[in-house]
């Protein structure tokens, strides 16, 4: 039987596999060999094979350091045009939201800067953010649309996603977000807009292979559950799932809405009703929660995660990244504030940036450490886990791999 050859070795590893019972799914002084870009050994250092060292092309010892899963920010808003940073002065100086919204700003402004942006000039303001957040460990990003609100905008925002991820060498699942908000040339007819996104935008961006997923914001603000259920019909005739903005500001019954149609997961969730959580858990639902998006609007509302904790629901943790309510550019943070602000446990929130992340973007190659995943792997300049949490700020990354291979932090 000819042996396995493996194309990197790293030893003398922390591991957080997120597998079995142990905590963490720690294995001390442990072992993790890739072979074409998937985890081919995984284990205590002292059960390698013999021949370990010879088999592998290239062999590292880490000298203890932790070594996790890539991390996996599941919701984001990266590609958008300008910023908010005047507004956020303007509020903090006593401005309301209704004034700076009179004034052109709010989503509206960020609608024209993205608008008016050419391709190349949303990707190279995106560029900057995407590094940041692989420089914080992430190797798989979701990038949401919704800041285009017509076909050509939209089209632009999703096709910049897609370049995102070959030109940083993180891995890019694209969600359509065409039901965000009323665009200003449909501010007095909002049956002709859920009309465009789902007849004709929709259709021709899934047709164009850009869309991997569809997402609507479900408020008072956003859009009624009935135009929701519209947009959800559509997705479910292309074939694609869906997700869904829920339960931030009020409760609108959108987290039993979107578990209704299998979806992957229900966002932000603050005001999430124990049937809700219930309804989730039955379709295997993430919760996904959002504590950047809670902290920068000083929101004292917190998600129930109790219940979602009674009832069984998975919980990942992303960083909302966008211009106006979560300009947050540190999943290890956001993992900290979960922590903090939530009380997750740091095993939760580090378990929510791994595994229920990946289970959120419907991916099941990726978020631990096992034979046959792939090898998406950061290499810590910590031994415990929990100083991933606990630690704020600061650069804490000594290696990214991605598929096996050492990513070029720039």
């Amino acid at each position: 039987m000819t042996t396995q050859a493996w194309d990197l070795l790293l030893t003398d590893a922390t591991l957080a596999t997120f597998e079995g019972g142990q905590p963490y799914g720690l294995i001390e002084d442990g072992a993790i060999a890739v072979a074409d870009g998937r985890i081919a050994w995984v284990g205590p250092r002292a059960q390698l094979p013999a021949d370990a060292q010879t088999r592998a092309a290239h062999v590292e010892r880490l000298d203890g350091a932790l070594v996790t899963p890539g991390l996996i920010d599941c919701h984001t808003h990266l590609v958008f045009g300008g910023d908010r940073a005047h507004e956020f002065d303007l509020r903090l100086n006593g401005a309301s939201y209704e004034e700076i919204a009179r004034a052109g700003g709010g989503i509206a402004s960020t609608v024209k800067a993205t608008r008016e942006a050419g391709e190349d000039g949303l990707l190279a303001q995106a560029l900057p953010r995407a590094r940041a957040l692989l420089a914080d460990g992430v190797t798989t990003i979701e990038i949401k649309s919704g800041y285009g609100l017509e076909l050509e905008s939209e089209r632009r925002m999703l096709r910049v996603a897609r370049r995102l991820g070959e030109a940083v060498g993180i891995d890019v699942r694209t969600t359509f977000l065409g039901l965000h908000a009323l665009p200003p040339e449909y501010k007095d007819d909002r049956a002709a807009y859920v009309e465009l996104v789902c007849e004709r935008m929709l259709p021709a961006l899934a047709a164009e292979g850009l869309v991997d997923a569809v997402d609507a914001f479900c408020e008072g603000i956003g859009f009624t559950r009935e135009e929701t259920r519209r947009v959800f019909e559509r997705a479910r005739a292309l074939g694609l799932p869906v997700k869904l903005h829920a339960e931030q500001l009020s409760n609108l019954e959108g987290a039993a809405l979107v578990a209704e149609y299998g979806g992957l997961s229900a966002d932000h969730l603050e005001y999430l009703s124990d049937d809700g959580a219930r309804a989730m858990a039955a379709k295997g639902t993430v919760a996904v929660l959002l504590p950047g998006a809670f902290y920068a609007l000083r929101e004292t509302k917190l998600p129930p995660i109790a219940a979602l904790r009674e009832h069984g629901v998975a919980m990942a943790v992303a960083t909302d990244c966008n211009p106006g309510t979560s300009p947050l550019l540190s999943l290890r943070m956001a993992a900290g504030m979960a922590c903090t602000l939530f009380r997750l446990t740091p095993e939760e929130a580090l378990r929510g940036v791994t595994v229920h992340a990946a289970r959120a973007l419907g991916l099941d190659d990726r978020g631990t450490l096992a034979i046959g995943k792939r090898a998406d792997l950061v290499a810590w300049q910590v031994r415990r886990p929990a100083e991933l949490c606990y630690w704020i700020g600061g650069e804490l990354v000594r290696a990214v791999y991605r598929g096996g291979r050492l990513v070029e932090m720039r």
